[in-house]
């Protein structure tokens, strides 16, 4: 079984594990989301096209539509990040101030 750099909780939260890799959040057709130890956004960059190459560069892609992981896509995704925060991330508000939000300060 191959190590991942996240592991999921519950019906729609991702848990960040591993402080060296970034991982891109790919939803559907909705922007990519990238998370890493000094916090989340946009992803602007191509998105890798083998898991080789994301693992060369310290990433790795999350397809939340995937039957290893949620099996669907979401509206409504949590994020616990390294900083110690939870992330709301709402695919129902792209393209505006809401779509991504911190939801807890300190979850641990």
């Amino acid at each position: 079984m191959v190590e991942k750099n996240f592991i999921t909780s519950g019906r729609n939260t991702i848990i960040h594990k591993i402080k060296k890799f970034d991982l891109l959040i790919v939803n559907g057709e909705n922007p990519v989301v990238i998370v890493s130890h000094r916090g989340i956004g946009i992803f602007k960059g191509e998105i890798p096209a083998k898991r080789s190459i994301a693992k060369k560069a310290y990433q790795e892609v999350i397809y939340i539509e995937s039957s290893e992981l949620f099996g669907e896509e979401k509206t409504l995704l949590f994020v616990q990040a390294l900083d110690g925060r939870e992330f709301k991330i709402d695919y129902s508000k792209v393209d505006t101030k809401s779509f991504i939000r911190v939801h807890q300060d300190h979850y641990n």
